[in-house]
């Protein structure tokens, strides 16, 4: 089936959905009043310089002061103090249009940080990660613009093609075109070509090449002016952002359910894909656009752990502080042959629905993938290569290494932003996030602990205890007891009620 890329917009959000094979692989989530940072430009106020973590904090004007890291420093950052340094690859979720040998330039060993920066200093940097677990947004001083065809670097006289663009001719061609426009323009830049360049031709590049050194120039001129910290270049909305980045030549149809956002695609691609205007659709129907797709549905399986699998096996996804942990079980499947044969196939389906759900949930940092212990190498190897094959289709960066003996796999990949769950859900305020509770048996300890810990109780005193009716019931049941032997061994009375305005765990012991 053809792709599809689906645009729900209200007036408190927007969310899309990219379709692959009639399933939801991609979703974006933006509320307007917390719109996204990622690739925004800023002129920031270094506030600490720490040379053991070497790394700095600046303050760009959020909540938080944005980290930056020594490797995210432009070594020409003093020289060109007033509007910063320059870029290697375009930041956020870009697809991989980072190229072979873009970057910094090995001029020797890594400098210190407190080389490169010094407290106070105003310098201009670009947000490459959103704010992520209360943590402050990742920098860099190394800007990059992304254009229709072509990523800007404007120091690094660097020229590279998109990772995407497999065929090696178009490759060649590609960078002796770029190696001829890169040459003619004055004080250097690199340039990189984007997936969506692949087949144009010079007038083409040299059109995107103008508009981007015109927009850098503007960029350096206005942040010579501003004070910091500021804002001193947004880019695009979430909207025109995943129409630049996302909507290739390869999706049949472009699905949004607002007029305005239909007219404002519409005057966006007009301008930099018009061959792509034909594709846009304006969704009129009454049923809402993500109940028509079934997205709705996608995005509430997407927030539960557990995935089923056609076969009957299915995966376990676990999202921690430190990684990601996903568990493949045959479940209901049991096969009709060997167990390696079962194994083989419920692997093989697995892999799959975990690059599908690595992508729909949006996971990133490090991943674990436990596959079921297979014997054959021959069957290790090709779990390994459909694994590798499947992430082609993944537009963030990533990284497999390969299957150990005991079936795990380690992938790296790219987080720029928080994941679906991280978006659309909070921690638990009664267990603190760990989605657990306390059982009965606990509580009734807890109880117990609590009445022995009253001071100074007479005889004959009576006490009230308040507790969830689970608790009660089990206070009456199989912790009958527990109440009993204390009254006995302080010589008093508990009278126990039921309140189903408690929380599971919640409980009040009160004197008479």
């Amino acid at each position: 089936m053809p792709k599809e890329l689906l645009i729900n917009a209200t007036s408190s959000e927007i969310r899309i959905a990219v379709m692959e094979d009639g399933q939801v692989a991609e979703l974006f989530v933006e509320r307007r009043k917390n719109r996204g940072i990622v690739g925004n430009i800023y002129k920031g106020r270094v506030t600490k310089v720490l040379p053991g973590m070497q790394s700095a904090f600046v303050d760009v004007g959020l909540d938080k002061d944005a980290f930056l890291y020594v490797a995210d420093v432009s070594e020409d950052l003093e020289e060109y103090e007033s509007f910063g340094g320059w870029g290697e690859e375009t930041p956020g979720d870009d697809g991989g249009e980072a190229a072979e040998g873009a970057g910094r330039s090995k001029k020797g060993p890594q400098p210190s940080i407190d080389e490169l920066l010094r407290e106070s200093q105003e310098i201009l940097i670009q947000v490459v990660k959103e704010t992520i677990s209360g943590k402050g947004a990742r920098i860099t001083t190394h800007v990059t613009l992304p254009g229709r065809y072509l990523v800007y670097m404007p120091s690094v006289r660097h020229v590279g093609v998109s990772r995407r663009i497999e065929n090696e001719e178009e490759r060649e061609r590609l960078k002796k075109v770029l190696t001829d426009l890169a040459a003619g323009k004055k004080g250097g830049g690199g340039f990189i070509v984007r997936t969506a360049g692949e087949g144009k031709g010079e007038d083409e590049f040299a059109a995107d090449k103008k508009y981007l050194t015109r927009l850098w120039d503007q960029i350096r001129k206005k942040s010579e002016k501003a004070g910091a910290p500021s804002l001193v270049h947004r880019d695009l909305d979430l909207v025109l952002r995943v129409v630049r980045d996302v909507f290739t030549a390869d999706f049949a149809t472009l699905w949004v359910d607002d007029v305005e956002e239909y007219q404002r695609i519409v005057e966006f691609l007009d301008q930099i894909q018009p061959d792509r205007v034909g594709r846009v659709r304006l969704y009129r129907k009454r049923f809402p656009i993500f109940e028509e797709f079934a997205v709705e549905s996608e995005i509430e399986k997407a927030l539960r752990p557990k995935v089923w699998l056609k076969s009957g096996g299915y995966i376990v996804v676990n999202q921690t502080e430190a990684l990601v942990a996903i568990d493949v079980n045959t479940g209901k499947f049991v096969g009709k042959k060997r167990l390696e044969d079962t194994v083989f196939k419920t692997n093989l389906e697995a892999v799959r629905e975990v690059v599908r759900q690595l992508r729909l949930r949006d996971l990133g940092g490090i991943i674990v993938v436990d596959f079921i212990d297979m014997e054959e190498e021959e069957n290790r190897q090709a779990v390994t290569a459909a694994l590798e094959e499947e992430l082609k289709k993944d537009r963030s960066k990533t990284k497999v290494l390969g299957l150990s003996e005991f079936g795990l796999v380690e992938i790296t990949r790219k987080r720029t932003k928080p994941s679906l769950e991280r978006t659309l859900t909070r921690g638990c305020p009664y267990c603190d996030g760990t989605g657990r509770i306390k059982t009965d048996e606990t509580i009734c300890s807890e109880i117990r602990r609590e009445i022995m810990k009253i001071p100074d109780v007479p005889p004959g005193q009576e006490l009230l205890v308040r507790v969830h009716p689970d608790v009660f019931k089990a206070l009456h049941g199989t912790e009958a007891g527990l109440l009993e032997a204390i009254e006995e061994q302080l010589s008093i009375t508990i009278l126990l009620k039921a309140d189903e305005a408690l929380h599971h765990e919640q409980f009040d012991v009160a004197r008479l």
